[in-house]
Parts: C-alpha cells; structure tokens; sequence
C-alpha cells in the first residue's frame, strides 16, 4: 500500500511514521508513506496556500489550486488516482470496519485542512470521502491524519507479524477485547484469573469470550446492543 500525506508539516507526520511497528514496515518496504508539503505547490512567492473567505467570517482558507497541483502530482507519479481522504470534523466517524476496507485499496492520498478548512470546490472536484476520528475539532489534520494512516497501514498484511495480532483486538468482531494479564501472576494481592493458568486452551478461549462480551456490555452498551441483534440470527 501507499499513503501520501499533504500537509503543512511533513516533519510532524514523518517522525511519527518512521517509528515502531509502522517505521520497520516502511523499511522493509511493506508499505510505502509519502509526507508532501503542500507549499511546495503553491505559486506566488510567499508559499501561500491560504487566503480570506468570501462572505467574510474569522479565518483563513486553504486554497483548491495548491492542493489541486499536488495531488494531481500524485497521479502522476503513482500511474492511478488514489483514493483522496480529506481529514474533517465533518466527516463520517472513522470505524474499524471502514479501516478494513480501505487497507485492501493500493494508494490513497490524505489532505491535511488547517485554518478555517479547504475551499469547497476542491472537496466538490477532487474528495472522494471525508473521514472524522471523533465529534471534536484539533487545530490541523496532522493527528487525524497519522490516526487513519498508522490504523490502516497496520492491516495491511505483513506490517503486524500475525493476522491474530489485530483478529482478537477490540472493534474487530464488534466486541471489546478481553482483560489480558501478565508475570507476576499475583501483584499487590491480585491474582491473575486461574483459567489463564490452567493450560486448557478450550476453557481460555470460552472464558476470553465471555469476558469480551462481559466488556462490551459494560463499557460500550450501544455496541453489545448492535452485537446482539447480528446474533439473532444464529441459532
């Protein structure tokens, strides 16, 4: 897979991608991260990529032509379009289940808005899909970005060791994951769960089980909910 990044701040994104799990991926050449600063496009001789809105209104805009030259640049070098995210807090929720489908994608490209957000028209012309992490506003779409890139590129097969690294995690089967325990086996008077110990692989993955759904009831009732109802057909 490759991911590009247009941002402001190349820097910010590049030390994150380039380090732990996702770093190696990227060395090995498992996956490919392209952090492209976006003033690179721009065409005056200031590096401007923002300007006032019409209407008037507090802020600045982020300008379509700039953004429009960078990622038809990446057409280009890429031989396709790519898929184009434009990281916004009005966006659809970002979910586990939309990761997994776009980690089958070869290439997508992920715009960064700062300021007062992007000229509409580029969103109209160029955005294929506008992805939110949460019901709250950052100053820039660096994290929001780095979330989608570091949560995707994860899936793609051979960044994680093992496909079980992520199958047994929360959000994947639609439950929260399980409590998890490790050495000693009693810290400050508390015990680790004596099935854990027991060695019988049958009776730890019941128990795994139940304490996922025990989890997801607890803490996320409106996703036991949704769990539920996909069950009602199974009997």
């Amino acid at each position: 897979m490759r991911i590009d990044i247009i941002t402001l701040f190349p820097e910010m994104c590049e030390a994150v991608m380039s380090e732990s799990i996702i770093g190696r991926a990227r060395a090995k050449g498992t996956i490919e991260v392209n952090c492209i600063q976006l003033r690179d496009y721009a065409f005056d001789k200031h590096k401007r990529v923002d300007d006032t809105t019409y209407g008037g209104g507090m802020g600045m805009l982020m300008k379509a032509e700039p953004i429009a030259l960078c990622f038809e640049d990446i057409c280009r070098k890429t031989g396709s379009r790519p898929h184009f995210i434009y990281m916004s807090p009005k966006g659809r929720t970002l979910t586990q289940d939309r990761l997994r489908e776009l980690s089958k994608l070869e290439n997508i490209t992920i715009l960064c808005g700062h300021y007062e957000g992007v000229d509409q028209r580029l969103i109209d012309e160029f955005i294929d899909e506008e992805i939110s992490i949460g019901d709250y506003v950052l100053t820039g779409g660096e994290l929001p970005a780095l979330v989608l890139a570091d949560s995707v590129s994860r899936l793609v097969p051979g960044v994680l060791s093992d496909d079980i690294c992520f199958s047994e995690e929360s959000h994947f089967n639609g439950l929260l994951e399980y409590p998890q325990y490790t050495k000693p086996s009693v810290w400050r008077g508390h015990e680790v769960p004596q099935v854990l110990m027991s060695g019988h692989h049958a009776n730890i993955e019941k128990w795994r089980k139940e304490k996922s759904i025990e989890e997801t009831k607890n803490k996320r009732p409106e996703l036991y909910e949704k769990y539920m109802d996909s069950r009602k057909g199974d009997s």
